[in-house]
Formats: C-alpha cells, structure tokens, sequence
C-alpha cells in the first residue's frame, strides 16, 4: 500500500492530507474552516435521524478527498483514512471513550474505533480516541505528540505546549504523558476580538515581529503575569480611548495578554525542557513571551516543517501499531 489519508478535525478546522506510508511525506491535502463546532451545528440543523450523523460528517470528508484525487491526479479509491480530533467527541460522528494517562508517547494501545468502506465512502477508516485525566481531556494532540517523538528517542522530563484554540500543556516523563492542562487562550481571545466591547478597538496586523507591535504584545505578556486578567483586559479598552496603541498594536496586546495569562502557570513547572509545537505565525507569539517571561528556561522550539507534519506521523506510527498497511 503506497498512501495513506491522515484527517485532523478540530473544533474550528478542517485538514487532511495524502501522504506515503513509506515516510509520511505529504504529497496532497486540503483544509477548510469547517471544524466540528460548525459542522455540528449544520447536523443540528438538518434535523435527519441520528443514524444518518456519520454519513453526514463523511460527506464532507468525502468532497475534500475527491479535490485530492484531483491534485494527485489518480484515484484514491480504497485509501486507508485515520482521523483524530473532535471526529471521536460527542460533538463528531462516532463517540469513543478516552484513553487514561500514564500514555505511552509511542502510541501503543491507544483506542481507535474502525468504520469498514461502503459504496458511498470507499475508505476504511480508523478514528483515534483522545486522552483524559481526572479533570481534562484532549482529542487530537495526543496523535500530534507521538508525531514529534522521534524513534529511539527518550523524553525524561519535558513540557510539549501545542498552541491553538484550546492550547494544552502536556507533561512528558520517561515518555509516558502523566498530565496536562488545557487553556480556552485562542477561543477568549477570539470572543473578545468579536463579540465584545473590545472588537472595535483591536485590529488584525502584520505578524508582531521586530515592530511596535511586537513591544505591545511583550507589554501584554508582562502585565498578564503582575495583575488581574479581568481588570487587565479593560486596558484594551482604555488603550484606545487614551489613544496609548494603534488598532494592530492593541490587538496584539490582547493577544499577549491572554497568553501571558496561559504561560504563567510554567513558573512553577517541573519539566526540564519546554518543547513549543506549532506553525510559524503562532510561533513568534509563544516563542517571544516564553522567552520574555522565561530568560534562563530552557525551551526547544519544534521546527514548523515538523509542527505541520505531525498528525501526519502520529498517525503513520498509529497506523503501523495496528499494522494497518500489512
């Protein structure tokens, strides 16, 4: 079997991509914002019978698979698929209990759910269950996370931070996950920038990097760490009336704000090492206040090539544990 599909659905996005099972190189994919928050809601709205939900979610899995035969130029007809994320949540299409931590890193008996190929969806499909303590849970970071662990490769004691809209911190010991945390950073900040008094006093710009904008989100950072969020995430609001930043930089100050807010829990962090997993534009965000907040911490940045892959691999790994392409 030469390729393999491998679908990463999250809450407010959409990405799958064909790739080699010979090395998970990415040679397709597609991606949308139709997370599983808005697809849900879509369901919902059809009123159909419960029996009818995966055939509903498959069919937009289905449309983006059909534009990758396009790009490949052949058909993919019979392609095994793996999905992770919100896909195995009460919100998806299958709901599949979660896996306990001590987890091991290299994906040995993780719970998966298969799902055989019909005439209307010609892919057998393994869907991959999530993580959970006593108190949180995670679906879709935990596939990303054995992705990252290269083989041979032994994690002693490290903190993997996956940004996003629902960041988690992930504690690694002898490369077993012990515990994590998750932090509503991306979905607050988002709520605050639309649909508060805020929206009209913040303005998407240029990524903060060597600019005025980069020193707004460093103040926001800083001010997270030595005050009240509720009463710092008003001087947004003052910011503008007092005319203190522009529209792009009080956005990023925002920005910094609520992430200086997440990260100021590592003060008291045991790990060694702090491992940031993530693309490039979310990158100069937490590199910079990781930095800011924690000059003599000592913080591997996860290169954004594999950042991007790593569902990829995770389900590669994932896939070759359940000997999938045997």
């Amino acid at each position: 079997m030469k390729y393999f599909l491998s679908c990463d659905w999250g809450t407010t996005s959409f990405r799958i991509k064909l790739a080699r099972t010979n090395d998970g190189r990415v040679v397709a994919e597609e991606s949308s914002a139709d997370g599983i928050a808005r697809i849900f809601e879509r369901w919902q709205q059809t009123g159909q019978p419960e029996e009818k939900r995966s055939d509903f979610y498959l069919g937009l899995v289905n449309l983006h698979a059909k534009r990758m035969e396009e790009k490949a130029n052949q058909s993919l007809s019979g392609v095994p698929l793996l999905i992770s994320g919100m896909a195995s949540s009460s919100v998806g299409f299958i709901d599949i209990p979660y896996n306990s931590v001590p987890f091991s890193v290299d994906g040995a008996g993780i719970q998966t759910a298969f799902i055989a190929a019909t005439k209307a969806f010609d892919h057998n499909i393994w869907v991959v269950s999530g993580l959970k303590t006593t108190d949180d849970v995670m679906r879709g970071e935990e596939t990303q996370l054995i992705g990252c662990i290269e083989p041979g490769q032994i994690v002693v004691n490290e903190m993997f931070i996956f940004p996003g809209t629902h960041s988690k911190h992930i504690l690694v010991k002898n490369n077993r996950v012990v515990d994590f945390k998750t932090y509503m950073t991306g979905e607050v900040f988002a709520l605050l920038c639309q649909n508060s008094i805020l929206k009209n006093g913040v303005e998407r710009g240029h990524t903060p990097e060597g600019n005025t904008e980069l020193e707004s989100f460093k103040a926001g950072v800083k001010e997270a760490v030595s005050s009240n969020l509720l009463h710092s995430i008003f001087k947004a609001r003052t910011n503008q009336l007092f005319e203190v930043y522009q529209k792009s930089e009080n956005y990023n100050y925002l920005s910094g704000l609520l992430i200086g807010a997440e990260l100021r829990d590592l003060v008291d962090c045991e790990a060694e090492t702090i491992n940031l997993v993530c693309g490039q534009e979310s990158g100069i965000y937490y590199q910079s206040a990781l930095l800011a907040l924690f000059p003599s911490k000592k913080i591997k940045i996860i290169s954004h090539q594999l950042a991007n892959g790593a569902t990829v691999m995770g389900h590669l790994k994932i896939a070759k544990q359940l000997k999938i392409f045997a």
